[in-house]
């Protein structure tokens, strides 16, 4: 099976590939280089049909990972630009080189905030740009695949936020605030989040890959079971064998500190750690029904606490990781 990847120089596609290339006759298209897998990658970006065009030739199965997915990005436009103009131009480079099959990666931000354990076919009601550009892609994908529903495949995977070695974005920067004992816990910490671990997020695209031939489905994707706020503090004092202290604070006194790092940000114009945003996100509930994807008969090679342990131990015990494998995804 010829596989092209497109967004695969980032997080989840350079795990894909570290850990199933040699499965697939494998390549991927991405804006920017590969730290490992120079030797499969073209530069080249969704934004540019010709390249699109090319790439895709000889080509059975996709696996479109681009994404513009920061909490920062500016200007907006972006969002649609890559997101959802991108994907329409993916689909434009398949029907001209005859193929049939995509996996794409969406995100539960589709559903919005503190919503009641949504399963796939729960209302749409984004309440960022990229939520709302991934809803838009996933209307693209939806129609280029009833055009023609017996001889195409479309898989949709919405992940909760994914975390995993190497990754720089808000689930690391969370833990590396619980490991150092400086945390401080805004609300009472029994509002649960909902985390998918990279490992089983790429196993799960390997699976589709294999089993899937032609259809529609949707999945959400999360590592169950889900844990509080105030579980997740356990689990770093286990993995890290270290008791952390920990402050709380009311959820209003958080978000008035976010507000003021918002005008911060806009008078120096600089992008800052802390935001109104990410403190909503933070103390948000984020719980989502991932029943589905079992039922389908995937079984995560890992469970949440390994995944949790794993990253843990990888970036603060281990003194031989590769500190050049640092990926920034939000």
């Amino acid at each position: 099976m010829n596989i092209q990847l497109i967004g695969a120089s980032g997080f989840v596609g350079s795990r894909f590939l570290d850990t199933y290339r040699n499965e697939f006759s494998v390549y991927n298209l991405d804006k920017n280089p590969s730290r490992h897998h120079s030797d499969i990658t073209s530069i080249g970006d969704v934004r540019d049909q010709d390249s699109l065009d090319v790439s895709l030739k000889g080509t059975d199965a996709v696996v479109l990972l681009a994404a513009e997915h920061r909490d920062d990005v500016s200007p907006t436009s972006l969002y649609y630009n890559v997101n959802v103009e991108g994907t329409k131009n993916v689909l434009n480079a398949m029907d001209k080189n005859g193929v049939k099959k995509i996996i794409f990666t969406s995100s539960v931000a589709v559903y919005g905030l503190n919503k009641n354990c949504p399963n796939e076919n729960h209302p749409h009601d984004p309440f960022n740009h990229y939520g709302k550009s991934k809803w838009q892609a996933e209307e693209v994908l939806r129609e280029w695949y009833h055009k023609d529903p017996e001889n195409r495949s479309l898989t949709i995977i919405r992940p909760t936020v994914i975390f995993g070695e190497c990754n720089r974005g808000n689930v690391f920067n969370l833990l590396k605030q619980i490991a150092s004992g400086h945390f401080f816990m805004i609300g009472q910490g029994n509002n649960k989040k909902s985390m998918a671990y990279v490992g089983n997020i790429v196993a799960l695209i390997k699976d589709r890959l294999i089993n899937r031939v032609s259809g529609y489905e949707v999945f959400n994707y999360v590592d169950t079971p889900d844990c509080t706020m105030n579980e997740l503090v356990s689990q770093v004092e286990t993995s890290l064998d270290k008791k952390i202290p920990s402050v709380k604070f009311p959820y209003a006194l958080g978000m008035l500190g976010g507000y003021c790092f918002d005008l911060l940000a806009l008078v120096t114009r600089k992008k800052l750690a802390v935001s109104s945003v990410r403190i909503k996100k933070f103390c948000a509930t984020t719980q989502f029904d991932a029943s589905a994807v079992r039922s389908a008969g995937f079984k995560p090679p890992y469970t949440l606490a390994e995944g949790l342990h794993n990253t843990l131990h990888y970036e603060f015990i281990d003194t031989n990781k590769d500190h050049d494998d640092i990926y920034v995804t939000e």
